[in-house]
């Protein structure tokens, strides 16, 4: 399949509606094997049309003027596939595209198609098998009610039902690499239609999904209006040297959201010291406002360079490995930090993917089995082997609702088969030790692989599957599991010796308390560590 590409933005490559023609090509490219050739109008010898009609008297199908047009002629006449791609200009075309469109003259006859309501001429070549597509973005928050004059120009050109068109608003998102993971979500739709485009035609719900904005009109104009960097600031001297920094908060600010909200206004101070100056955001119930003075106390201050965070925003720097490389460093409160896409990163899952609920993983499957043993297996080892049995094998029944992992199945495995020896008359005295030395050996071996053990069932209070990928949380729940591991293995050997003296009781009070106080240690831990270690300098 032949496919020509008339890029008619003045930017040439760097056309944000030639982004979204891309994919679209990519798309088409996963379903039959295409050839694609791109003509850039700004680069083309094209002259108006004279409006002589020379092309139609004196050498019909070939135009007096002698420019870069013949040849564009001709490419439209061999490609199977012509893709107009465009940005939105006063509501029409852009003049270099218009003048292309206009010289198209030659290619129809001068005669009046009979029946045609509009009087319009066919055409002087069979062009039934051709088909034709308009990609273009706009700097509209929407592209709905746009668009009606392209439409119409090209309903009248190439006709009602013979062509597709892709229309999007909020277009100069796509030259943003601080929203590269939304403008790629949509992206990834184009490609869809792409594919569906080379089989067929675009199907109604790839078509809902174009034409869905990329974000909120409200999220959209604060972006737009913070990035001219021309709002009415009280500024001064330091304020006008570093404009870049508070059009990059402000713009930042525009992300907002505000059903974050919980009850409290958050203060987060932004201190650029590459700049050596401050910004606040004050992220309220109704929106997010920045301040550049008259600060208020700061529930979180960020102490970074300006160029740091814009690459971390950027995603050129990993925010966590900067934060482990200590590039910059965050005060007060730290869980703003670790829930910041909940704050300042619009999620558009309802927007493009409607998934299916996500299973978590559950401590509790993982512990249940050993229950019985530790509780009951001291005095009634055998209704305690029973229990943990039949708890065991109750397990996979959860995993419908759960998600497994190693740690449980290994948790019912090996607590079943210390279930059977007690049922045998195995003697508690090395029995419940041995139970113990395994669960701490499972902890503790964890420990030196990639993702320790607590981390597969805490991850989901800090972002999910997203939250395995960043060093600080890694570390921080390698430093609790080597805690854990520790404990279980110091309970085998007293618990071995508390038995051996007949000392059940305080065994029973001692390995019961000691895991608890630790639980709470755990959930301090978790909080206090990142913040801790955000701080240092």
């Amino acid at each position: 399949m032949n496919v020509l590409i008339i890029n008619g933005s003045p930017r040439g490559t760097k056309s944000n509606s030639l982004k979204l023609t891309e994919s679209f090509v990519q798309g088409m490219e996963e379903s039959t094997p295409v050839h694609t050739e791109t003509l850039t109008v700004s680069q083309l010898s094209i002259k108006p049309c004279l409006g002589c009609f020379h092309c139609w008297k004196e050498t019909p199908g070939k135009c007096c003027i002698s420019d870069d047009m013949t040849m564009v002629i001709e490419k439209i006449l061999a490609a199977d596939v012509v893709i107009y791609s465009f940005p939105l200009y006063y509501y029409g075309l852009p003049s270099p595209l218009k003048a292309l469109i206009d010289r198209q003259l030659p290619m129809v006859l001068p005669f009046m198609n009979e029946g045609d309501h509009s009087g319009s001429h066919p055409s002087r070549y069979s062009t039934s098998d051709k088909r034709y597509v308009l990609i273009s973005t706009c700097g509209f928050y929407t592209a709905k009610g746009n668009y009606e004059a392209i439409d119409a120009q090209f309903t009248h050109h190439l006709g009602k039902d013979n062509y597709e068109s892709i229309y999007c608003g909020q277009g100069e998102l796509f030259s943003v690499p601080e929203l590269k993971n939304r403008t790629d979500e949509y992206r990834e739709v184009v490609r869809a239609a792409g594919r569906e485009f080379a089989d067929s035609r675009v199907s109604r719900e790839t078509r809902d999904l174009l034409n869905q904005m990329l974000y909120p009109r409200d999220v959209f104009e604060h972006m737009a209006n913070a990035s001219w960097g021309v709002e009415p600031l009280n500024q001064d001297s330091k304020q006008e040297k570093s404009d870049q920094a508070v059009t990059f908060t402000r713009q930042m600010a525009a992300l907002y959201q505000k059903n974050s909200w919980k009850g409290k206004d958050l203060v987060l101070e932004m201190h650029y010291t590459d700049e050596d100056i401050s910004v606040q955001l004050i992220m309220g119930k109704d929106d997010c406002q920045v301040l550049t003075q008259n600060f208020k106390p700061y529930t979180t201050r960020i102490t970074t360079p300006l160029s740091v965070w814009m690459q971390i925003a950027k995603g050129e720097i990993d925010g966590q490995t900067a934060l482990m490389k200590h590039l910059y460093q965050v005060d007060g409160d730290f869980q703003l930090l670790i829930h910041w896409d909940d704050y300042m990163g619009l999620s558009s899952k309802s927007q493009v993917h409607q998934t299916a609920p996500v299973k978590k993983s559950n401590m509790t499957l993982m512990l249940l089995p050993w229950f019985p043993l530790w509780f009951t297996g001291f005095y009634h080892p055998v209704f305690g082997g029973i229990l943990t049995i039949i708890i065991s094998a109750a397990i996979p029944f959860f995993f419908f609702r759960y998600l497994p992992t190693r740690f449980d199945v290994f948790s019912g495995f090996s607590a079943a088969l210390l279930g059977l020896l007690a049922i045998t008359g195995f003697p508690p005295l090395y029995l419940i030790p041995i139970s113990y030395l395994l669960f701490g050996l499972m902890w503790t071996v964890t420990v030196f692989i990639k993702i320790p053990l607590s981390a597969h069932y805490s991850m989901y209070g800090f972002g999910g599957e997203r939250a395995l990928n960043i060093p600080l949380f890694i570390k921080t729940n390698r430093i609790l599991t080597a805690c854990w591991g520790v404990l279980y293995l110091f309970t085998t050997l007293w618990t071995y010796l508390f038995l051996n003296f007949n000392y059940r009781l305080p065994v029973t009070i001692l390995n019961t308390s000691l895991p608890f106080l630790l639980g709470f240690f755990t959930k301090w831990f978790q909080k206090w560590y990142p913040a801790h270690y955000a701080s240092i300098k």
